[in-house]
């Protein structure tokens, strides 16, 4: 995906006013609007223009645009890091629809700008914010409180966005998932004519973990066994964030087979599922017992691992 530098789109500097941004598009936009205009790019500059004043013009997506896109150049290969937008505050606000505009600003924006309020005739509900916060998966097991730091955004003199950090205590209940609301009521934008603040919705993700693998509420997790493990069958302790549970593998159990522990995933009503993939984990011949060992299995098992092959 290539980087658009939307501020040489609309031929201003990065420190531009809002002002300025205005100008420069309204300015542009009377010269390839493609009712009015005889360039032959003009319906393909009008696009650029529209999605560059689209984000430019948005206090929250100039602000966020600007902290992901630095260094980087128009034409540039740009792949934006998984959870860029961790912790940064959007309101609700207008909406674009990103279809209309490259992958570049779907990749970016197209979540953002859901509207968030409603209003009567003269009381307005204010808009709700929304936020990415990342846990651990041990927060979903034990519930916990955490201290979540939030970057908003607010504009200066000249319409330009400044970065304005706050902190929120926010309690985590036992079960939370990938993909689930947390509501903290009030937190959003304040209301208008004595109208109710709105709320700020953070949604959650999940910090990569060591060993387990979150896939909705089930846990998915490498079970490493020795070869006498796998093929005499053994019981196998398995340290989960919520204690230690005890697991059966079955004789004869081989790589690539995967053993389902119910009830062991994520909690909920009713909870997730632990899966655990085995992987058979050979000792190194590396002493001259272990090299004496494998002799004696290679001339007293009668054991082909290829035989099937010579059967196709």
């Amino acid at each position: 995906m290539q980087y658009k530098d939307y501020y040489s789109v609309l031929g201003v500097n990065r420190d531009a006013s809002a002002d300025d941004i205005k100008k420069a598009f309204r300015r542009l936009a009377r010269k390839y609007h493609p009712d009015v205009s005889r360039e032959q790019d003009a319906e393909v500059k009008m696009k650029e223009l529209n999605e560059a004043y689209a984000v430019l013009s948005d206090t929250e997506k100039r602000a966020a645009y600007d902290q992901l896109g630095r260094g980087y150049q128009g034409g540039q290969d740009f792949q934006p890091p998984p959870d860029w937008d961790s912790g940064f505050e959007f309101s609700g606000g207008t909406t674009h629809d990103s279809g209309d505009f490259s992958d570049f600003f779907s990749q970016l924006f197209g979540h953002m700008g859901r509207r968030g309020f409603s209003g009567g005739e003269m009381k307005m509900r204010g808009e709700d914010h929304h936020a990415k916060v990342m846990l651990d998966i041990e927060d979903s097991f034990n519930g916990t409180t955490k201290t979540i730091s939030l970057r908003t955004v607010k504009t200066d003199e000249r319409g330009r966005p400044v970065l304005t950090p706050r902190t929120l205590s926010v309690k985590i209940p036992v079960g939370v998932a990938e993909g689930q609301t947390i509501r903290l009521a009030g937190q959003g934008s304040a209301g208008f004519g004595g109208g109710p603040s709105g709320d700020l919705l953070l949604e959650v993700q999940f910090n990569s973990h060591d060993k387990l693998h979150v896939a909705g509420r089930d846990l998915h997790m490498a079970l490493r066994v020795a070869p006498w493990e796998a093929a005499l069958g053994c019981v196998l302790p398995i340290q989960l964030p919520n204690g230690e549970i005890k697991v059966r593998v079955p004789a004869n159990a081989q790589s690539g087979q995967q053993l389902r522990v119910r009830g062991k995933g994520l909690p909920s009503t009713p909870p997730g599922d632990l899966l655990l993939d085995i992987q058979v984990v050979l000792p190194p011949a590396t002493t001259p017992e272990a090299r004496t060992l494998y002799e004696t299995m290679s001339r007293e098992l009668a054991f082909n691992p290829r035989e099937e092959l010579h059967h196709a």
